[in-house]
């Protein structure tokens, strides 16, 4: 880099740059914004008040207003709350058979949400397809419905898959969803496959599952034994991330969303060091391409209110999810195969 990038660069680490949001630093072959080394503080950021929290220090775990006040993911994926308890309470405990393991997953995620899950575990049990029932999962569904508490997440929006299943309630649908992948062995056919790529081909191909959720979901069946692929061999840019892309970048070169992303995990360790940014990474596992897509997504939500003059593809102007810290400490544990969990305990 040049001397005048670098003071381009530096110009543009003040809060309260006067200049154009748009700066054309060259990151060959692309072009970058400013916002582009806010991506990289924020994932630093993230991740100091991942291991601030972890050692118990006392809040505020950050001196950041943004995310003091909004609610945003972390770094790593896989650190997150829901991720934690599906890894431990879900993908590692119970039946431990491939169509167990799988089946779990799904019912699982489909909701996305703790509280669904807990409230079946306590009306039927042990969760395992073996025992499951249509009829029974979704009475204790409705029954949730009718005391007015939502059973999905919003983190993900699904389409209701009635056209294929014929059911008025969603659930009811996915319900069968679920059920019909058990019948055409989906479990068994995932294990098979040679690529990340090909197993997320495979749940694509059910209806109410697009690109991003399909994604998702064979990356949640890779923490298991199910499969084993790397993180590095396949990502998928969803929306968020797709806008947070064009708010980093002025100019893709002529790369697409997916090769911005596997430019981002190619440079990360290059990037902190050049832009003077220590990054604490998670006790020695690089940033993935997961990690880095939701990084994306991160820097779109978090640039609306930093950099609201700055536009990617959504015409969001706010954060709507408050910052509510959760009650309880999470002993974090993560897919054995990553050989972290002792270095975690040492």
């Amino acid at each position: 880099m040049s001397n005048s990038q670098q003071t381009k660069l530096h110009d543009y680490n003040s809060e309260k740059s006067n200049r154009s949001p748009y700066v054309f630093i060259k990151l060959e072959p692309a072009k970058i914004t400013h916002v582009y080394r806010e991506y990289w503080r924020l994932a630093a950021k993230r991740q100091d008040i991942f291991f601030n929290k972890m050692n118990k220090k006392y809040p505020p775990w950050t001196d950041d207003h943004i995310l003091k006040q909004y609610k945003f993911t972390n770094a790593y994926r896989a650190s997150d709350r829901v991720s934690q308890y599906l890894i431990k309470n879900i993908i590692y405990s119970g039946p431990a058979s491939i169509k167990d393991v799988f089946f779990r997953i799904l019912i699982f995620k489909i909701f996305n949400k703790i509280e669904t899950w807990e409230a079946l575990e306590k009306h039927v049990g042990e969760i395992s397809y073996s025992n499951f029932n249509f009829e029974d999962y979704d009475a204790i569904l409705q029954s949730i419905i009718k005391n007015k508490k939502p059973i999905y997440s919003a983190a993900y929006i699904m389409a209701s898959g009635k056209s294929v299943f014929g059911f008025n309630r969603k659930h009811q649908n996915h319900l069968k969803m679920v059920e019909s992948m058990m019948i055409n062995d989906l479990p068994n056919k995932i294990l098979d496959s040679k690529s990340m790529q090909e197993a997320f081909s495979l749940i694509k191909s059910y209806p109410s599952l697009g690109d991003f959720l399909a994604y998702q979901y064979v990356t949640d069946i890779n923490y298991s034994e199910i499969t084993d692929f790397s993180e590095l061999e396949f990502v998928v840019a969803g929306p968020g991330a797709k806008s947070g892309i064009y708010k980093c970048f002025s100019d893709l070169g002529g790369l697409n969303e997916t090769e911005i992303i596997k430019l981002m995990v190619d440079r990360q360790e290059q990037e902190f060091e050049r832009l003077g940014i220590e990054f604490k990474d998670l006790w020695g596992r690089k940033l993935q391409l997961i990690d880095c897509q939701n990084l994306f997504c991160e820097i779109d939500k978090y640039s609306r209110v930093a950099y609201p003059e700055v536009k990617g593809l959504s015409d969001r102007k706010r954060i709507k999810q408050k910052y509510n810290p959760q009650k309880g400490q999470i002993d974090y544990w993560f897919p054995p195969k990553w050989g972290i969990n002792e270095a975690i305990k040492a």
